[in-house]
């Protein structure tokens, strides 16, 4: 069962401004008003009781506490930017595992948290930019992947590991080779919208498959992984639940944001090794 942050993060904001309003507008007064009582009836008080008087309810306390705290956190991390880990390869050679990245929340506009309506429009995904989404067939999970279709677009992906938007080949140059898991992997510079960048695809026999061709709904972004032969994106999803006409389509209310940094690798699982600072810089 997976655990909803962000809610849990507005509930535990709204729990503990409901504390500190009660304090504010209940407890306080009859604080207050205990101490005056209190020494009215004595001629000098005593410091012990006066702080027995003025102390608030143990509950009052935490909430007026982590309420600052709690709702500088919902802010930043609903309307500014988010932390993100990266958990696979689909990304190489612009992620690697382990990448700890941060993500632009308000790059494409303005969403309330936990119900995420947008509700004010600032820019869209361009052609080329690596966006983080909650994946179609499963909200509950974040994807990270490029843009490649924008509404509108007609994107053709050859058996020969080509790629077509509206007719026109994107442009790639060959950069180098490096090992790969069914042996060499060809590293490639894209020419993406005004995006160049590194993309990577194995030279033996994997996922040799006819010729496709989607077609991009208005109000959808079609994604693929920068790591062509090893990303599971907008090519192969699959979902009966979801029309054929938006079949392998990312939403416009599925958006995350625009991950844009990386600040620290940790790609160790166990965490027995110290984290990396060398990959650190902007994300093209």
């Amino acid at each position: 069962m997976s655990i909803n942050f962000p809610l849990m993060l507005v509930v535990a904001v709204l729990v503990c401004g409901a504390l500190a309003l009660l304090d504010l507008f209940f407890f306080a007064p009859r604080r207050r008003a205990a101490i005056a009582n209190y020494q009215a009836t004595v001629t000098k008080a005593d410091p012990a009781a006066l702080e027995a008087l003025k102390k608030e309810p143990v509950l009052v306390e935490y909430g007026k506490s982590f309420f600052p705290v709690l709702a500088i956190v919902l802010v930043l991390r609903s309307f500014l930017v988010e932390p993100f880990q990266i958990p696979s390869g689909s990304m190489k050679p612009t992620l690697e595992v382990g990448d700890f990245i941060l993500v632009n929340k308000f790059a494409y506009g303005i969403r309330l948290p936990v119900v995420d309506t947008k509700v004010i429009s600032v820019s869209d995904p361009q052609r080329g930019d690596v966006m983080v989404f909650r994946y179609p067939s499963d909200p509950d999970v974040n994807y990270i992947k490029r843009v490649v279709g924008l509404p509108g677009d007609v994107v053709r992906y050859t058996s020969d590991k080509r790629l077509f938007i509206n007719g026109e080949s994107v442009a790639e140059k060959l950069v180098g080779e490096e090992p790969g898991s069914l042996g060499s992997t060809r590293l490639y510079e894209e020419q993406l919208g005004k995006v160049e960048h590194l993309i990577r695809k194995e030279m033996g026999r994997y996922r040799i498959e006819p010729d496709r061709q989607w077609t991009v709904p208005a109000g959808h972004y079609f994604m693929m992984g920068d790591n062509r032969d090893n990303s599971n994106d907008s090519r192969y999803w699959n979902d009966p639940n979801i029309p054929a006409q938006l079949q392998g389509m990312v939403p416009d209310r599925n958006i995350v944001g625009k991950a844009f940094a990386v600040w620290m690798s940790w790609p160790d699982p166990k965490f027995s090794h110290l984290p990396d600072f060398s990959r650190v810089g902007l994300i093209l």
